[in-house]
């Protein structure tokens, strides 16, 4: 059987195009963690993406030590996401203070993960990373329902741009976002790839009017 790969596979949901498109999410399963601050200056922040990894890894890797569940096959690592709110106090703002940052951090998980392969994920790492705080990771099925989406390419800051053209394709298309928060899908490693470079899923919630 040949490799799972999502980014040909599953084009739809992670490799969309820069103009705005509707989309039905399914329930998926994720690696989640939350957090809270300036993903620039947290400590936390690089903490959580340091433990969403290794816990994905070893999912993918138990072939290796012997193990195959059932339903089991060979795949790629799925990208890091994340799932950004405000504050109470961030929400009173006229402006986006990065210090008031809310925030889920999540991988997705093949569907023949089970919590007992969460439980193995977390023993695996206690071992060969003991310094790691695993008590706030969660095994969560998440659905994200009806969205608009668009691939966002350059720096973070500049999300907003493609915010506009995501808020008009639902004023052109009978849509209306639901939610002020956001889904984020990091296609590129934002720790090795330059800003102008990178690219970024912008998902968010909307209902048909």
């Amino acid at each position: 059987m040949k490799k799972f790969e999502w980014r040909k596979e599953l084009k739809e949901l992670y490799l969309p195009k820069k103009e705005p498109t509707k989309i039905e999410v399914p329930k998926m399963k994720f690696f989640t963690i939350d957090g809270s601050g300036n993903p620039n200056t947290s400590e936390q922040f690089k903490e959580n993406i340091e433990i969403l990894y290794p816990l994905s890894y070893a999912i993918r890797m138990m072939p290796k030590q012997g193990i195959i569940p059932e339903g089991y096959f060979e795949y790629t690592v799925f990208p890091l996401e994340g799932h950004w709110d405000l504050d109470e106090e961030g929400r009173k703002l006229d402006y986006v203070d990065k210090d008031h940052f809310v925030y889920k951090l999540m991988i997705r998980q093949p569907d023949f993960v089970t919590e007992e392969l969460f439980q193995y994920a977390l023993h695996t790492v206690r071992e060969k990373k003991p310094k790691l705080n695993l008590d706030t990771v969660r095994f969560e099925e998440i659905s994200e329902g009806l969205c608009v989406q668009a691939m966002h390419f350059g720096s973070f800051d500049t999300e907003p741009e493609t915010f506009k053209l995501m808020e008009q394709y639902c004023l052109e298309n009978n849509l209306e976002r639901i939610e002020k928060t956001h889904k984020e899908i990091y296609i590129t490693d934002a720790r090795r790839t330059s800003p102008e470079k990178s690219k970024t899923v912008l998902r968010f919630k909307v209902a048909e009017l």
